[in-house]
């Protein structure tokens, strides 16, 4: 039986412990001096286990260093080798020869495997998707992971000008690095449409999507700061092919939540209470000067040379009940100006364009049943002079351009269902196989500025379906309809074939 007083010896001590910022921030704090008596014991246990596979490993060595040596004298004094029946000279190995290739083998895999796990386990972590959060949950040093996808589009209807096309949408790596239990650094990086090349070969570029260094610091506050993806609906920061259904991302989540959007900045993420997590950051704010009839989407400044003059709030709450597993229900919102000191009132008065976007998703797996819901709404300031202001700049470049036209209001949201019926064809298969329809409609000038008409193409409905299929849940094969309807004009109607990975 331990005495009281070395338990609280213990206590003490791990308390300065956490003082000084150390903890893992899945930890949990135990209840009683039992429970943590348990805890340093079951820990004592697991560092006596690494200490005994790191002297086995030098024993291993040395043992290798002493055949190798009685090897080396062997060979010295051994006779003439023989021939061997096809008269090459080739001698056979040795007892001490062969013993010696064996522990040498030994003594690389158990190096190995202080680095290379024998198996994966693919889930999210901190918001990041499954191939992301791969750096979690090594015990040290270099992790690599990463993702790709490719699709075929053809055109069905509404063609215009538009061409089939095949293309290779990205391929990206994960380079993450462990410095110990604590301190991560986490990096995305993205080529698109497979080369930059030159000339009319120019159709891709190389980016940096992620960019962050994590410090752990407890579950409940842990600092995040970098180059960050924005927090906001299901794509953003969760865009790797096999987590979501058809081979384009929804248009909600690419034109009124503009995917993939990272900016510059630094904050807090954990759990307030368990089951409800949250991410909060302090970034740099987007730039009006490239608001457009799009939205807010090429205002992005991604973190290359971005003006910094107006900062902005993003941040999100997660809610998944233990009480119903499966379910998931959140909201997230990003705040402040993006004028960047680059717009004037009539009064000379500097303008803020503030710019404001709410969201709120629940999804929900049940056995097969999967289901998605998603909307978002948004407000800038001062829409009309930043329209006035970015037309008469593309006037500048092209004086037969068109009005740009910044919404003062935009909105977007969609409904998306799927169900995967491989166990009703094949009950002992863990292959997926899963119909999916999608709903989506959005408006980025749900109210056009005082002065300006509303371009009407750009409110639109998308109905879709589409089926996926995961040999293994790395690997996702998509086949997808798109019919896209506008207020004005016609759209075309796609069908895409797409394949997407990650490892």
């Amino acid at each position: 039986m331990v005495s009281t007083n070395t338990k609280c010896g213990v206590t003490l001590g791990l308390v300065s412990a956490l003082g000084l910022g150390s903890a893992h921030a899945a930890q949990s704090a135990p209840a009683n001096l039992e429970e943590m008596w348990k805890i340093i014991q079951q820990q004592q246990k697991e560092i006596e286990a690494l200490k005994g596979k790191a002297q086995e490993n030098e024993a291993l060595k040395e043992e290798v260093k002493s055949l190798k040596a009685a090897q080396e004298t062997q060979t010295k004094s051994a006779p003439p080798a023989v021939a061997d029946a096809g008269g090459k000279g080739a001698p056979a190995k040795t007892a001490v020869e062969r013993k010696t290739d064996i522990l040498a083998t030994e003594v690389e895999k158990l190096k190995t495997q202080l680095f290379i796990p024998e198996s994966r386990e693919y889930k999210s972590q901190y918001g990041l998707g499954p191939a992301a959060s791969q750096v979690y949950r090594v015990n040290r040093g270099l992790s690599i992971g990463g993702y790709g996808e490719a699709m075929y589009t053809n055109y069905t209807a509404n063609k215009g000008s538009n061409k089939d096309s095949a293309d290779l949408l990205r391929a990206v790596i994960y380079a993450g690095y462990k410095f110990n239990d604590w301190i991560i650094l986490n990096n995305e990086i993205e080529f698109e449409h497979a080369t930059t090349g030159e000339g009319s070969e120019e159709k891709g570029e190389v980016s940096v999507e992620f960019s962050q260094l994590d410090f752990l610091l407890h579950k409940n506050a842990n600092i995040r700061a970098g180059l960050m993806l924005m927090p906001m609906g299901f794509i953003n920061e969760m865009h790797e092919p096999t987590t979501f259904h058809g081979n384009i991302r929804p248009d909600v989540e690419r034109y009124i939540i503009p995917s993939t959007w990272r900016e510059v900045g630094a904050g807090l993420f954990g759990e307030v209470v368990p089951d409800l997590q949250y991410r909060m950051y302090a970034v740099n704010g987007l730039n009006a000067e490239e608001f457009s009839n799009q939205g807010i989407r090429e205002g992005r400044q991604g973190g290359s040379k971005a003006a910094a003059e107006n900062f902005a709030f993003t941040g999100r709450l997660d809610y998944t009940p233990s009480f119903a597993p499966g379910l998931l229900v959140g909201a997230s919102t990003f705040l402040g100006n993006a004028a960047q000191d680059n717009f004037v009132k009539a009064n000379g008065k500097k303008a803020d364009v503030f710019t404001q976007l709410y969201e709120g998703h629940v999804q929900w797996h049940y056995r097969g049943l999967e289901v998605r819901a998603l909307g978002a709404w948004g407000h800038i300031g001062d829409a009309g002079l930043v329209s006035r202001q970015n037309t008469s700049a593309a006037r500048d470049k092209d004086p037969t351009a068109d009005d740009v036209i910044v919404g003062k209001e935009n909105y977007g949201w969609y409904t998306e269902a799927a169900y995967d019926i491989m166990p009703l064809l094949w009950k002992e298969s863990t292959q997926y196989l899963a119909p999916f329809l999608r709903y989506e409609r959005y408006d980025t000038i749900a109210q056009a500025p005082d002065g300006f008409d509303d371009d009407r193409s750009w409110d639109r409905r998308i109905y879709q379906g589409g089926l996926t299929y995961k040999p293994i849940p790395n690997i996702s094969i998509k086949a997808d309809y798109r019919n896209i309807s506008a207020a004005s004009g016609q759209r075309p109607h796609e069908f895409n074939l797409g394949v997407g990975f990650i490892y």
